[in-house]
């Protein structure tokens, strides 16, 4: 039997305002617990909310980022539910007139664009944040007791709810990677799911391949990385496909992934929307957005991330395209001049990404002559120099010095030293393991400390064990 997956994504993102959502508490990451709050965030009888201006404006370039239409007319709700983390015992949303709905994401792929559906992307209040103490990597199972955060509390939240056109947990996480850099460069967020501005939930359920409609499906929380939702996603579709094939059900439930294990666990069982209750929050007016601030939003959109990941795949194909702009090192690339723009891109994607440099603070030029000469100078050398990259004072000129030693009496004496020294080693390979001409050449490396050159170091080798 042949199984198709059916994925829907929820995905929450913080932004970046000065201020909250409804008070004028300052919006920061990592201050000491409950220091950013106020009788507004903390619910305090008799406090009204006041929406922030700056948070409508960013949700408004968001949905159009997202090909979304824009409401005339936006009402905020209130989503009832009990929870620690929530000092009102609700939460101000939005519910059936969404900020903005009915769009589209276009995610590139090797064999052509998939179009993503966006059913909405709506304004909310973020929750503060439970920590759970004493239980298994900070889960409330096993816990000794829970503390709460209100910091969180009231944070500016973006909801974008996407319609279930997704197929795989792979496609999840490039769709999340290029949807994270969509929303970094309009500047509204961060977007890093290890500090939790991006957070995402997946809703999965399966069905025969040709069939219509949808099975039950199941929610997935609690993901804090691109892998993990790829993870987690491809464990709960082999899940269901493994129990329906043994005659049983799928439970609608919330369930949690465990990427150490690879294992997935019911949470609680799956909530609807009527559970919440839902109505109009009354101390807050419709958002009528201008067609002024819609239009000036619109204006600040520049290229969007799939579209440049289209225009620099005629250069140096599809994967290496993707990387450079989902990860942000596209404007590096285009500052770096070089005839090889493939090796340009390379070098980016890998070592200069293992180096770990702030992008930001790398001078395209000097870069440039650096990637030109690698092939001339030692391996060592032109690793040093990339992690150096960023410094104030990099120029390429000090490390293009250390040129390889390429020169044959120089590195004559030091191969017939190693030969002379691993006879075993000489005889199996004449005997037939050439396989140990690898070992040779790391020996030679070793010795000169990475200043040979390998090319040459191989045909001396093969000269000399040959006779």
């Amino acid at each position: 039997m042949s199984w198709e997956a059916v994925i829907g994504l929820e995905i929450h993102v913080q932004l970046k305002t000065r201020t909250k959502m409804f008070c004028r508490c300052a919006n920061v990451w990592g201050e000491e617990p409950n220091t950013r709050t106020c009788p507004v965030c903390l619910a305090h009888p008799g406090t009204l909310p006041v929406p922030n201006r700056t948070a409508i404006e960013w949700a408004i370039k968001l949905g159009l980022a997202l090909d979304c239409r824009i409401a005339e007319r936006a009402l905020f709700h209130r989503k009832n539910y009990f929870y620690p983390d929530l000092p009102k015992g609700y939460q101000i949303s939005q519910y059936d007139f969404p900020l903005a709905s009915g769009g589209r994401f276009v995610l590139p792929a090797p064999d052509g664009d998939r179009t993503i559906g966006i059913v909405r992307a709506h304004l909310e209040e973020d929750a503060a944040k439970t920590v759970h103490v004493g239980g298994a990597a900070g889960r409330i199972s096993g816990a000794e007791s829970s503390l709460v955060d209100f910091n969180r509390g009231g944070t500016p939240l973006v909801e974008i709810v996407a319609e279930p056109d997704v197929r795989s947990g792979e496609e999840a996480r490039r769709f999340l990677q290029l949807l994270r850099q969509t929303v970094v460069e309009l500047g509204i967020s961060d977007a890093e799911m290890e500090k939790g501005s991006l957070r995402c939930d997946a809703n999965v359920s399966v069905r025969e391949t040709g069939e219509e409609g949808y099975r039950t499906k199941t929610e997935l929380k609690n993901m804090n990385s691109f892998k993990f939702v790829a993870d987690g996603i491809s464990a709960e579709v082999e899940r269901q496909i493994a129990l329906y094939e043994a005659g049983g059900e799928v439970v609608q439930q919330t369930l949690h992934f465990d990427p150490q294990k690879g294992t997935i666990a019911p949470l609680r069982s799956k909530e609807e929307a009527h559970d919440y209750r839902y109505f109009p929050e009354p101390d807050l007016v419709a958002v009528e957005p201008p067609e002024e601030m819609v239009e000036r939003a619109r204006a600040e959109i520049g290229e969007l991330p799939g579209a440049r990941i289209r225009r620099l795949e005629e250069e140096v194909g599809f994967d290496l395209a993707y990387g450079l702009v989902t990860s942000g090192r596209d404007g590096l690339y285009v500052r770096v001049t070089g005839d090889d723009r493939r090796a340009v891109a390379n070098v980016l994607m890998n070592q200069l990404a293992a180096a770990g440099v702030d992008l930001a603070k790398v001078d395209g030029d000097e870069l440039g002559k650096l990637i030109e000469a690698r092939s001339a100078i030692p391996r060592r050398a032109f690793l040093d120099a990339l992690a150096a990259s960023a410094d104030p004072d990099f120029t390429a000129e000090r490390f293009l010095s250390e040129t390889r030693v390429s020169d044959a009496s120089e590195l004559d004496p030091v191969i017939e030293e190693i030969l002379a020294a691993n006879p075993g080693q000489v005889e199996a390979y004449r005997g037939g393991k050439e396989g140990l001409l690898g070992f040779f050449v790391g020996q030679v490396m070793k010795e000169t400390q990475g200043k040979a050159d390998p090319r040459v170091v191989n045909e001396r080798l093969r000269e000399k064990l040959g006779a």
